[in-house]
């Protein structure tokens, strides 16, 4: 049973990959909108650890673990779609060698790709916690000032 679960979010995690922006110089750049997405991604990793930490004081019924794995995958997903978004949209195009803040912005960048990442690793909310600091983090390196959302927790 273990061996089949296993492969079965092998399976769909790698089949949901998703692209934060195109890479032509196409000029539409959302920055704001990124960084309100960023953060959505990590409301739903928060969701999601919550609920994995529920089911798991459940009793373990076919329902109770395909409601987990759902969990699991949906938060793998979003912090995936985080990490992508750093990694295609801020490093690859925004962020550019040689402009004021430069190491301080990718110092920042890098951090949400490892708070992502330890999101995926674990169930314990304090990460997505720290997922959303260092979303904050980047936000002020990169954009220079206190970030301003309509929504956060």
């Amino acid at each position: 049973m273990i061996r089949i679960l296993t492969a079965s979010l092998a399976v769909m995690m790698t089949a949901s990959i998703a692209l934060a922006h195109c890479q032509v110089p196409c000029g539409i750049y959302g920055d704001q909108r990124r960084f309100e997405s960023m953060l959505e991604d990590e409301h739903t990793i928060a969701k999601a650890q919550a609920q994995i930490n529920e089911a798991t004081g459940a009793k373990a019924s076919a329902q109770v673990v395909n409601q987990t794995v759902r969990w699991v995958m949906t938060k793998e997903d979003h912090a995936t779609k985080i990490q992508t978004t750093i990694a295609s949209y801020f490093m690859a195009q925004r962020i550019k060698p040689g402009t004021e803040g430069y190491a301080k912005k990718l110092a920042a960048a890098h951090a949400v790709m490892v708070a992502a990442m330890k999101c995926k690793q674990s169930a314990d909310p304090e990460t997505a916690k720290a997922l959303e600091k260092s979303i904050f983090d980047f936000y002020r390196a990169y954009e220079g000032k206190e970030p301003v959302f309509e929504h956060s927790h």
